[in-house]
């Protein structure tokens, strides 16, 4: 029996069946930059606990997370892991958006080509952790090729060795409207966390499927 053909539209559309992603759960923009990081090797229980932390000692305020030592950030991060790593990048991210007055609106018309390597050109911030920010906080629609797409597009008969090999297979994404292009990044990651194997695969309203880029 041959296999059903997707689009990556229609993967998105069949995948938001599902309902609405929920996805980023913040409720600022800096809150995102901040869990970006944090969620680094490591899962969202334990990001939730960090954020509660700093939520409780600066509600996110861009200028009270600039000011922060390095000690005192790490004591509120620790349950995220990574504590020495994560505390200077995110001290590196503050006294970034610190030069340009914490406008994230304006940092957003920035071109892409040239924010995103700004993005990776600080300590701590790869490929994966670029483009979640480029997408939930600066407005970009961009792909997020992480571990749950690579391992959902191989699959569904895209198989990618790399990040960036993912990223020139779904270029179409940086022309779809924002919040598609932010609740397809949700979907996938919600599907990532209950389908992670192909038994379970084999199982889901995916299975039978290919898909075409």
């Amino acid at each position: 029996m041959p296999l059903a053909e997707l689009t990556l539209p229609a993967l998105y559309h069949k995948l938001a069946q599902q309902g609405p992603s929920g996805w980023w759960p913040a409720d600022s923009k800096y809150e995102i930059l901040v869990g970006a990081i944090l969620v680094q090797n490591t899962n969202w229980t334990n990001v939730a606990k960090s954020l509660a932390n700093l939520r409780a000692s600066t509600e996110f305020d861009p200028a009270k997370l600039a000011a922060m030592s390095q000690e005192a950030l790490i004591e509120q991060i620790r349950p995220s892991g990574f504590y020495q790593n994560k505390s200077r990048a995110l001290l590196a991210l503050f006294a970034w958006l610190k030069r340009r007055d914490f406008d994230l609106p304006a940092i957003a018309q920035t071109p892409l080509d040239q924010l995103r390597p700004q993005l990776l050109a600080l300590p701590g911030i790869g490929q994966e952790t670029a483009d979640a920010m480029l997408l939930f906080v600066f407005d970009q629609s961009v792909f997020v090729a992480d571990t749950y797409a690579r391992r959902l597009f191989t699959w569904l008969g895209q198989p990618t060795a790399t990040y960036s090999a993912l990223k020139a297979k779904t270029h179409e994404v940086d022309a779809w409207p924002l919040h598609d292009a932010q609740e397809l990044h949700g979907l996938i990651d919600n599907f990532g966390k209950t389908v992670k194997d192909p038994a379970t695969f084999a199982a889901s309203s995916l299975a039978g499927m290919t898909l075409v880029l």
